[in-house]
């Protein structure tokens, strides 16, 4: 979303608290309220690969969710991140899923609360 700020053009994009573990680590989700381009170039600025991508979000390391926050994404409750997801039309539930057959289709948004 576009939020503005004097002289500047800045958008948000939302993380949640790593606190999903897999492989050993732990990690949050990554969103954005506006597109899936948007979505992919943070998640590039960032690091993350694009094999992090699950549907409508990023799956991101604890120590990359720290730098998205420096760079800017808000951080916001597990909750929140589903709720802008639906808002902005952007949700992509795993049962809709073209992937649904796949090895990641088995995890959701929130894995272990499914």
């Amino acid at each position: 979303m576009l939020r503005s700020i004097p002289g500047t053009l800045v958008r948000v994009l939302y993380i949640d608290t790593a606190r999903w573990p897999a492989h050993g680590r732990l990690f949050a989700h990554l969103i954005s309220d506006v597109s899936a381009a948007e979505l992919h170039a943070f998640a590039e600025l960032i690091g993350a690969p694009r094999r992090a991508f699950e549907r409508d979000h990023y799956d991101v390391s604890a120590e990359r969710a720290q730098i998205a926050v420096w760079l800017g994404a808000r951080r916001v409750p597990s909750r929140e991140i589903v709720a802008r997801l639906v808002a902005a039309g952007l949700r992509r539930p795993r049962h809709l899923s073209a992937s649904k057959g796949q090895k990641k289709a088995a995890q959701g948004l929130f894995p272990g609360r499914n």
